[in-house]
């Protein structure tokens, strides 16, 4: 418990009274083991966010997010009909647009024509691009509605039409690298507690019933656990509904999808409670091949946390933030068309991603958080134009999250011989996790233990002294 540690979230004070003894050496007491996504990232930011957020609609524009719901480590693909994208974008690597021919040639990016209708502020960076910006011949990209409008800013170069014109800044991405690393972490400990092989405590069951799959939880805990080991889809690969049960009306629900490859095909719809959409997050700790398809608006906030992953996305809607450290094409199936992404917050509790350090008056950061950025010897594989299918192909790459102007070299997909570096699910800890720790989920405010005291204070009879740890974030 001496060494100090990284935390992922944000920061908050515990403070532990305690009764003293002559013969005691040290106080254990419990503290929260509930947090908030890396990077402040997860809840509107701004003072002009909702209280209460409505379903998908046209309504008029009267509020504004300054936080990013869309945040890509890799490459962003636009193919096939996909409509358009709400909230503040960021990807690391290259945007590319290039639709099929016969549907809307325009993208929209920022302001959605439905959607929660809060994008970010005008005049704001609506998109953030690390590399190449390419927008295909005859298409244009969008970040404006009317009297909303923002910035789309590229760090490398441009080729297509713009509206607004775009703006050209070699450090775009600079300050949004670091979350790439802790997005990784941070999915690494949502499903597991202390190494690969242990994985987070449920609170609950998973039951596919055929034309749903059936998620029932413990009816108290604030923080809801499941575990989904299987693809969420009919037994022919269609679409299936998804239900929640037993979870308490402010709990916040943390699904851990395992698999190197999942799919999920649902007609999913309205959630049972109010707000539930808004405290729910499906988190992709280990698969590099994900889809994600079907017929209706899928809900809650998605995380994806391994850096080779591509995720081919074709469902109607996703109301949710949507955070993956690998690539994401956004694409549709078949002859459908219209899929968007939607700006909703993440308001929930998830799991402390960080251990104690020592009751210290001055705690300080021995080491620094990794800071890598993008470069061309870990190239993002990015799933092929013709097959809008998880699986990655050379046909549609450029290497990297930061590729070179003319986007033409392809990257290795993760079937080739020389496949694109994976990152282990620890090598983002500056330090290692507590080997003797396992973090109990409850979703109770127990669970952490703090060792304090100092045994000569403690040696005055009857005496009471108040240890107050303090617990540091320290972000990337």
């Amino acid at each position: 418990m001496g060494t100090k540690a990284r935390r992922i979230g944000k920061s908050h004070r515990a403070a532990v009274t305690v009764a003293a003894a002559a013969a005691m050496v040290g106080v254990i007491a419990p503290s929260a083991v509930a947090d908030s996504l890396p990077g402040d990232l997860g809840p509107c930011l701004g003072d002009e966010c909702l209280s209460v957020w409505g379903d998908p609609n046209n309504g008029p524009v009267t509020h504004h997010d300054s936080n990013i719901n869309i945040y890509v480590g890799g490459d962003y693909l636009v193919r096939e009909a996909a409509a358009e994208a709400e909230g503040k974008i960021v990807t690391l690597g290259r945007f590319d647009m290039r639709k099929r021919d016969g549907v809307s040639q325009i993208y929209d990016v920022g302001v959605a024509g439905v959607g929660s209708r809060v994008p970010p502020p005008n005049g704001s960076d609506y998109l953030t691009v690390g590399g190449d910006l390419t927008v295909a011949t005859g298409q244009r990209l969008l970040a404006e509605e009317g009297a909303n409008h923002g910035v789309v800013r590229h760090a490398q170069g441009l080729n297509g039409t713009v509206i607004p014109t775009a703006v050209h800044d070699a450090d775009a991405a600079a300050p949004y690298t670091a979350l790439r690393d802790e997005l990784t972490a941070a999915s690494h400990c949502y499903a597991y507690d202390d190494n690969e092989d242990h994985r987070r405590p449920t609170t609950g069951t998973v039951r596919n019933d055929g034309s749903e799959t059936v998620f029932t939880g413990d009816g108290s805990s604030a923080l809801q656990v499941f575990a989904l080991d299987a693809d969420v889809a009919t037994g022919a690969g269609g679409d299936q509904g998804v239900v929640f049960n037993g979870v308490p009306d402010s709990a916040t629900v943390l699904v851990n999808v395992y698999g190197s490859a999942r799919n999920i095909s649902t007609y999913m719809g309205s959630l049972p409670q109010s707000g539930l959409r808004e405290r729910l997050m499906w988190n992709f700790p280990d698969a590099t091949e994900i889809g994600l398809k079907g017929s209706g608006q899928f809900q809650g906030s998605v995380l994806i946390g391994q850096q080779s992953s591509v995720v081919t996305l074709m469902m109607s809607g996703i109301n949710g933030r949507f955070y993956t450290a690998g690539s994401l094409t956004h694409s549709s199936a078949g002859e459908s068309g219209g899929q968007e992404l939607h700006a909703y917050p993440f308001n929930g509790e998830l799991p402390d991603c960080g251990e104690e350090p020592s009751p210290s008056p001055s705690p300080t950061d021995e080491s620094p958080s990794p800071t890598p950025s993008p470069t061309d010897e870990s190239p993002s594989p990015s799933p092929t134009d013709e097959s809008p299918s998880p699986s990655p192909s050379p046909s549609d790459t450029s290497p990297g999250p930061s590729p070179s102007p003319s986007g033409e070299s392809p990257a290795p997909s993760p079937s080739d011989t020389v496949p694109a570096p994976e990152p282990t699910r620890t090598h983002t800890w500056p330090h290692p996790p507590n080997p003797g720790g396992e973090l109990p989920n409850t979703g109770s405010h127990g669970g952490e233990w703090v060792i304090g005291g100092i045994a000569a204070a403690l040696l005055i009879a009857g005496s009471a002294a108040t240890l107050v740890s303090r617990r540091t974030r320290r972000r990337g």
